[in-house]
């Protein structure tokens, strides 16, 4: 089943990411211009309707 987060999630560690990349980093920008859900529809076909949802690469 492919994932999709409308949150990062914390999974098994004590890390944020927002803590340690600057508000105004380069990845940030870019990640706000960034739409993945014409790929997300691409590849859709290729995941499982049934089990535990994938983690979403693009962490949103």
């Amino acid at each position: 089943m492919m994932g999709c987060q409308a949150a990062p999630a914390q999974l098994f560690y004590d890390f944020c990411i927002d803590d340690h990349v600057p508000a105004e980093h380069l990845l940030r920008g870019i990640d706000r211009h960034l739409d993945l859900d014409s790929l997300r529809a691409q590849l859709r076909p290729f995941y499982s309707a049934t089990g535990r949802p994938s983690v979403d690469a693009a962490g949103e």
